[in-house]
């Protein structure tokens, strides 16, 4: 059993008086968490799975007399894929205001729906928490530094997600189910979506961008689909916790571009299912974008595990000057450039240094990076 991070901060918020969504990709360890901290509560926590009828039908427009008899004397209520109980928020609100010395954790595999139930009904009762595959952090601190170090490149080539890492023997199978219609079951229930090529098509296009500025406009003329539907189903993908988008830093120069995003996946075997490429590193002619968001989305989980209240972006501008990455909090800057191969010549370029000269700067490769992943 891999201890998750975020275990620790969801049990300071238990019995606050407030209802605990916790969300998340599918197959990121949900269900495993919630039960793992059920087992702190013997026999005094229920299990309802959402995704059986009958308890659908249970949680549909209950009653607090029907929610009492439903948990009985238990303290802890788990609810499992709570997004497919229709008006789950009003009833998560009855658990907050009826039932106020029960605790509730409910889990969702998207932002899509649940988010969208429960933001109103639930205003001012919830906290919410999102799960990602395992981070480096997680790995290195269950494994140990050299183990982890170890398996670094497969991690990078096949990703954290916690069956994949759990079964390494059977890591292509797995991974190549994970990608396909199975992690989006989500997007292409949502709203009467049926149009899984579509989906496909923008997934492999964003695979082979990642690292670089994406154009809804080239988007649109490269795969003959509506712009309109190309910035839908990146919001959805995002919502889905699939991909997310880095957007431009710009504050000094009227060369700094402003408009366009790029696009990174959170979890880099996934990406890499999506176009097939499970080469090592030192064939493949994509290192470098894939060390790059390998990087990325880890520092992000960091943050987010971190709770902390940073602002990511990259920066470029017209003449093709660029940061890899940059966060921003406490009215500081601090910007950083990706290689893979720690021999290789990269620099921090001149026209940010001498714009932003407080900005701390630094190269992050393959044997400094875990101060970076710790951070």
């Amino acid at each position: 059993m891999i201890q998750r991070k975020i275990q620790s901060e969801i049990e300071k918020k238990l019995f606050r008086g407030k209802i605990i969504i916790l969300t998340g990709a599918r197959q990121v360890g949900k269900t495993t968490l919630i039960k793992n901290i059920a087992n702190q509560f013997e026999n005094n926590s229920i299990y309802l799975n959402c995704d059986e009828a009958d308890v659908r039908i249970q949680l549909t427009e209950a009653t607090s007399t029907i929610l009492k008899n439903i948990v009985g004397g238990k303290k802890l209520i788990l609810i499992d894929e709570a997004q497919r109980v229709k008006n789950i928020g009003l009833t998560l609100k009855l658990f907050a205001d009826e039932l106020p010395e029960k605790q509730v954790i409910a889990t969702g595999s998207s932002a899509l729906e649940l988010s969208n139930e429960v933001n109103e009904p639930l205003t001012g009762r919830k906290y919410e928490f999102q799960l990602y595959p395992f981070s480096f952090s997680e790995l290195k601190e269950n494994f140990g530094y050299l183990d982890v170090n170890r398996l670094l490149e497969e991690r990078i080539i096949f990703g954290m997600y916690p069956e994949i890492v759990l079964k390494s023997d059977e890591k292509k199978s797995l991974l190549k189910n994970l990608a396909s219609s199975y992690l989006f079951k989500d997007i292409l229930n949502y709203q009467g979506i049926r149009k899984p090529e579509i989906l496909e098509k923008l997934l492999t296009a964003l695979a082979l961008q990642i690292g670089s500025q994406v154009s809804y406009n080239e988007l649109s003329n490269m795969l003959k689909i509506n712009k309109d539907t190309i910035t839908k189903y990146i919001d959805l993908l995002e919502k889905a916790y699939v991909i997310f988008r880095l957007p431009p830093f710009s504050r000094n120069l009227r060369s700094e571009l402003s408009k366009m995003r790029k696009i990174y996946f959170y979890d880099t075997g996934i990406r890499n299912a999506l176009i097939s490429n499970f080469n090592l590193l030192e064939i493949r002619q994509d290192t470098g974008a894939l060390w790059e968001n390998f990087l990325i989305s880890e520092r992000i989980k960091n943050n987010s595990l971190n709770d902390s209240d940073i602002r990511t972006y990259f920066w470029r501008t017209q003449q093709q000057q660029e940061i890899d990455f940059i966060e921003e909090y406490d009215e500081r800057i601090f910007a950083y450039e990706f290689k893979w191969n720690p021999n290789s010549r990269k620099i921090i370029p001149k026209t940010f240094a001498n714009n932003y000269p407080s900005a701390k700067t630094q190269i992050i490769d393959k044997e400094n990076f875990n101060d970076f992943l710790s951070g």
